[in-house]
């Protein structure tokens, strides 16, 4: 992580006497399984550039996690990228600038608009480059975005989702820049890794003054920076937004938050139905069951009487037995099985089942490796009926989404329906199976629907009535 803070023109000396950093001496600290490291790679009279690392302690950031005993927790990127971990490590040591309390002597040079080059990153952001440009344009500055390359050994995607943001502005006090920064990298982001109460609204309200009332996406700053409910009513009268309150049910510009919502909820109606006008449904198999929604809607399918719900996160599978839980109460329930298990591993009792649901769950697997997944669940498991959905990336289109960005950053491809279309027919052809397919989702002409289906039977086994 790090963030690289250049003056240039009148005055630029005094960037340090306003960060309070000598660039005579050296400033490296470690604290709480974190190391900040803050340096001067340039200082003359006409320009000062400041760069402050962050490397954190990647077992520190995991520690008293409820997913203690999976080796996941520790592959992710919360060590690497620009987030509000970023934010608080680096607040003590910006601390000085960030409240605008320098010496005495230095106080009008606080109020000084210097000519400011920021660049910081990397970040992982579900924003696209557009509004990412709205965030910051609107605030006068001029805008970069810069990604990495991807050079994968195999196809994995065209190009990296991590992105490098520099920004140039002509008049800004240093004050307001870092103000401007720790409202919008969490916001860009969208994790907090601490817990959220009220204190993130006063924390809003401390840096947002002056800018954030006028700022177009007032709403989506404000909506992913308290995310909830109770939070997102409060701040309401603060900045002058009566109808905040609707927020909660106002989707966020190009984020695709309410069609997603809408969209799970029309796609588990759909593979439902198809399994209650199955003949044969006695026993199902939930791949890639996380919380349980779906399978536990299978549950109450009059004539299932097994229903395998399969997942290879802990944390996961703990939420789905709650789910089955609090369902058992309600009636006629079949409760499902929850299965530690994954595509890659072979397991005996998930063979000759009626039924095989892989809902979402292919674009989440390297292409290069979907042919042996798949010679497992069609060559090895054969159930009766498959059935497969994943996204339609035509649609992306729809949702205004960038070329080639996909819909969740897990996701290591998004088929257009050709693409589906010329894949489920080669393997049904491979392995003795017809298959049907159709969308799910509101139908736009030219695009399609927003997800697509797919309808294995294998010939010589039961079919659909």
């Amino acid at each position: 992580m790090q963030l690289a803070i250049k003056a240039t023109g009148e005055g630029a000396k005094m960037l340090s006497f306003l960060l309070s950093k000598n660039p005579q001496n050296l400033y490296d600290r470690m604290d709480k399984g974190y190391r900040i490291r803050f340096t001067y790679t340039v200082f003359s009279d006409s320009e000062v550039e400041a760069v402050i690392f962050v490397t954190p302690d990647p077992v520190e950031l995991v520690k008293n996690s409820p997913d203690t005993y999976e080796i996941t927790q520790y592959i992710n990127d919360r060590e690497f990228v620009v987030s509000s971990i970023f934010c608080s490590y680096t607040r003590s040591a910006l601390g000085t600038a960030l409240n605008g309390r320098p010496k005495e002597e230095y106080l009008d040079w606080a109020k000084h608009a210097f000519q400011l080059n920021v660049g910081f990153g990397p970040v992982a952001t579900d924003l696209s480059d557009s509004v990412i440009n709205q965030l910051f344009e609107t605030l006068g500055y001029q805008i970069e975005i810069e990604r990495g390359q991807a050079a994968y050994n195999f196809q994995l995607k065209e190009r990296s989702s991590a992105r490098f943001i520099n920004l140039h502005h002509g008049k800004v006090t240093l004050q307001n820049a870092l103000k401007h920064l720790f409202v919008l990298i969490p916001v860009l982001d969208n994790y907090k890794h601490y817990f959220i109460d009220e204190r993130e609204i006063e924390k809003l309200e401390r840096y947002g003054e002056g800018w954030l009332t006028d700022h177009p996406l007032k709403e989506l700053i404000i909506k992913r920076t308290l995310r909830f409910r109770e939070l997102i009513d409060q701040v309401g009268i603060i900045f002058d937004q009566p109808d905040i309150t609707k927020l909660a049910m106002t989707p966020e510009p190009t984020l695709r938050s309410q069609p997603v919502v809408r969209l799970n909820e029309l796609r588990y109606q759909r593979v439902v139905k198809i399994v209650e006008d199955l003949t044969a449904r006695e026993s199902i198999v939930d791949f890639g069951a996380g919380e349980g929604k779906l399978s536990v809607r299978l549950g109450f399918v009059p004539g299932v009487k097994e229903i395998l719900a399969v997942e290879p996160t802990e944390k996961q599978q703990l939420r789905a037995l709650k789910r089955f839980s609090e369902a058992s109460s309600k009636g006629e329930f079949i409760s499902p099985t929850p299965i530690w298990g994954s595509l890659f591993y072979y397991d005996e009792q998930l063979r000759a089942k009626d039924v095989m649901i892989l809902s979402e769950v292919i674009e989440h697997i390297d292409e290069s490796r979907l042919p042996r997944v798949m010679e497992t669940i069609l060559g090895s498991y054969k159930p009766k009926v498959l059935i497969v959905t994943t996204p339609n990336a035509e649609y992306n289109t729809v949702y205004q989404m960038e070329d080639q960005e996909v819909r969740h950053k897990d996701h290591r491809f998004e088929w257009n329906r050709a693409e589906f279309s010329e894949w489920t027919y080669t393997l049904a052809r491979y392995y003795s199976y017809s298959v049907q397919l159709d969308g799910i989702g509101e139908e736009v002409e030219g695009y399609g629907h927003p997800s697509q289906i797919a309808i294995f039977t294998r010939q010589g086994g039961m079919e659909n009535e």
